[in-house]
Parts: C-alpha cells; structure tokens; sequence
C-alpha cells in the first residue's frame, strides 16, 4: 500500500484514523479500507481537505451507504460531535461491477440501497477487523469474481497510481502491452477519469507529500524529479487543483 497519508494535506488535522489491507478474498476489489473516528466537543468542527486519489470510494457512515466516483479536484470534510465511517478505496474491477457508468459519477456520488452492508458494518463496530471482515464479505459477494477487463483495469490503475516512472499514456500503454486508445477507453470504462487524470493526480499527490514533509527540498528540484516541466508547471497545476501555490501549501503546514 502506499503511505497511508498520501492524498491527505494536513496530516495533523486527522481524527483517529486507521487503514487497513483487505482479506485476501477481496484483494482485487479493495485497494485497502480506511477508518476515521472523531469525537469534538459541542461546537468544534474539524475541517479535512483530501487530494484523493483517483478512485472511487464506498463508504458507510451513520444510515447511509454512499458510492462517491473519483475526483478531479480537492475536497473539504466537515467532522463534528462524535460518528465514525468505514469506507473501501475500490480497484477499478469493483467499480465496474457497482457502476454502470463509472464516468457519471465523477466528482460526485451516490446513495446505494445496502441495508445488510450497513447493519452489518454497524453491528461490527468499533471492532475495525470485524468491520472489514463483513464489508470485504459484501464485496465478493456483489462484485466478485473480476471478468478480465476488470483484472487489466487493475493492473492499469496500479501502474498509474503508484509507479513513479510513469509519466505517459505512452509509457502505461507499452507496460500493459495495449494501445494507448485502449488504455483510454479502458480507463474510462472502470474508473471515469482518463489516463493522464490519473497520472496527474498520482503526481500531485507526490509533490504535495514531499512539499509538506521536506520543508529544505527546493520546489524547483521537487518539479524536476517528479516530471514536471518546470517549478511554474508545479505551481500552475497546485492552483488549479488545491487553489493555492506550493510556496503557499508549504506555508500553511
């Protein structure tokens, strides 16, 4: 798994939080399941911008179970008194499986009629192990076993997601040995982003990370090793997506 506070920018900010591997039975559904807890005394509110990563979320919390599509932009949460989720990163072969049209739920979501996943997760509670147990149970049942197209999709959103020296349509597309067109419409299918989106967002995430937690490191010397084609390019894409530059970001941490 890659570091559990990849894609959060105020690591500080967090309530208890706990990210847990799935079952090996739900291992090509679930990239791994995350566990806020927060208990704010009246009047507190805890507010968490996430750079999340480009991939869809299903997330139980109080009555309700919510499928959220990936994001192209940050995101706010807003805690307050006392409530707990346990939400599951989906991998692209579940995604498909839970969702027709993977790209209509892109920077939003929807409510999933799931009584016996929500009762169950909530009957598990505060045990996370149990929690997990039930919901990865859910899963295999709904989305299991992946169809083929759902396994490359995987590969795919592995490759892109966590391999650095991808930095390409291209380079994706050469790796998984399929064309570029195919890696598009692929992603598009199983995830709603495209490719580059989903490059970009890997990126960004890096480049926050390394801005936050090597405040000596040269913004310029961040760009270059992260394939940006120079630090304006870093700056541009950090205002576009977070509404701030990295001087700014580094500033605020």
């Amino acid at each position: 798994m890659t570091d559990p506070t990849r894609g959060v920018l105020y690591p500080d900010r967090l309530p208890r939080f706990t990210r847990l591997a799935p079952p090996v039975a739900a291992s090509d559904l679930v990239a791994w399941f995350w566990i806020p807890r927060w208990d704010l005394p009246d009047g507190v509110e805890s507010r968490q911008p996430v750079l999340g990563f480009p991939a869809a979320n299903l997330v139980v919390e109080g009555p309700d179970v919510t499928l959220w599509g990936a994001t192209t932009r940050a995101s706010e949460r807003v805690l307050r008194g006392s409530g707990w989720a346990v939400g599951a990163l989906l991998r692209p072969a579940a995604f498909a499986r839970l969702s027709g049209a993977p790209s209509d739920l892109v920077d939003t979501s929807v409510v999933v009629e799931a009584p016996e996943l929500r009762d169950a997760v909530g009957g598990a509670m505060p045990d996370d192990g149990a929690a997990v147990d039930v919901f990865a149970a859910w899963l295999v049942r709904r989305a299991a076993p992946p169809t083929p197209e759902g396994r490359l999709a995987n590969e795919m959103a592995e490759l892109l997601l966590t391999d650095a020296s991808i930095l390409r349509v291209e380079d994706a597309a050469e790796r998984l040995r399929v064309s570029v067109r195919t890696l598009q419409r692929l992603a598009h299918r199983t995830v709603g982003l495209s490719p580059v989106a989903m490059i970009r967002r890997r990126r960004l995430q890096e480049a926050a990370q390394r801005v936050r937690d090597e405040p000596e490191a040269s913004l310029a010397d961040i760009a270059a090793d992260l394939g940006y084609a120079d630090q304006a390019h870093l700056a541009n894409d950090f205002r576009a997506v977070l509404g701030m530059t990295a001087s700014e970001y580094r500033a605020a941490t």
